[in-house]
């Protein structure tokens, strides 16, 4: 009997995708989940500059959040080492794991699908190129600047978004994310950083070229915070733009927003330094995107941080593919 079972790829990295990854696992569709290869902060920055491999941690997120492990496996893999453990400070076990697995097979892929099958994860996961990449931004006021962590920390209005490889050359998407964007029939972009997380992977001439032409019907979920500098002043709209002018088309069908006003004094800016304000609605200029939003109260607040709630995302994408 034929699979009747959409196809589902959802696009991005950082902490946003895993947030919905969780809850969509346990949906009845062939699930995949592209990540950007291009973080450099934190333990993955440590590992990359030492190690001279691909960054791991978007990568390790994505593989808890669709692992079926029991929670015990799962704390060991996201076990922290503490600030004193001197070599091995601030490293997970996950990170380790993954590095360990690339320096036996070489191949980013292989390591990935290796420990997809330690971790039983539920459907596919593959990083959007098998090496690291670097991302490049031209500010709105002339200036470039290279690397994630760089460009979050400028906190300047972005004005373009380009990726390229260790030897400044445009980057190839891996041939089976490019396979599971072609035969999808939805994509979702996000949540996550517009153009730390997101734009990453679009900005892969031959990724941003496949979701084009593959046809699907293309989800962005909508970060519910403005980010400083990257985002500053930004509303629905101008996210779903930005999308648009760095991959070239107007390709994003449908937005998911969150509506629900975010109490007063209820995020610790001082914790999330990189929040600025909630992004504002603008439902017209939707429409000049050629971009339907869905206005809900997608939000939680959870230790004084704005996030998406995993299980209505989750809950509006399987209404919207069965509906495609």
């Amino acid at each position: 009997m034929m699979d009747k079972k959409p196809n589902v790829v959802v696009i991005g990295g950082g902490t946003g995708i895993p947030s919905i990854l969780k809850d969509l696992k346990d949906e009845p569709i062939n699930l995949t989940a592209v990540v950007t290869v291009a973080d450099d902060g934190g333990s993955t920055g440590i590992l990359r500059k030492l190690l001279g491999m691909v960054p791991m941690g978007d990568l390790r997120n994505c593989l808890s959040a669709m692992s079926t492990l029991p929670k015990a496996d799962l704390d060991l893999f996201e076990y922290r080492f503490k600030n004193n453990d001197k070599f091995l400070a601030h490293h997970t076990i996950g990170n380790l794991l993954l590095a360990a697995a690339l320096e036996k097979d070489g191949n980013i892929n292989n390591a990935v699908q290796d420990l997809c099958k330690i971790m039983k994860v539920n459907g596919h996961i593959y990083p959007a190129c098998n090496q690291a990449l670097n991302i490049s931004a031209k500010f709105t006021d002339g200036t470039m600047i290279q690397g994630e962590s760089e460009i979050t920390a400028a906190h300047k209005s972005i004005a373009k978004l380009w990726t390229s490889d260790a030897r400044g050359n445009e980057p190839k998407a891996l041939p089976q994310a490019i396979h599971a964007i072609m035969n999808a029939d939805q994509i979702v972009l996000g949540p996550g950083s517009l153009y730390t997380s997101v734009m990453p992977n679009l900005v892969i001439p031959d990724l941003g070229e496949a979701v084009v032409k593959s046809g699907a019907q293309v989800v962005y979920v909508c970060n519910a915070l403005t980010q400083k500098g990257e985002t500053s002043g930004y509303t629905d709209a101008d996210h779903v733009k930005a999308l648009n002018k760095n991959v070239g088309h107007q390709f994003v069908n449908y937005a998911l927003v969150n509506d629900k006003k975010i109490p007063a004094n209820s995020v610790d800016f001082k914790k999330y330094t990189e929040y600025s304000y909630q992004v504002k609605t603008d439902p017209e200029a939707m429409k000049q995107q050629h971009c339907q939003p869905i206005y809900k109260p997608f939000l939680v607040m959870t230790d004084g941080d704005a996030v998406c709630s995993g299980k209505m995302i989750a809950n509006e994408l399987m209404k919207l593919v069965n509906n495609k």
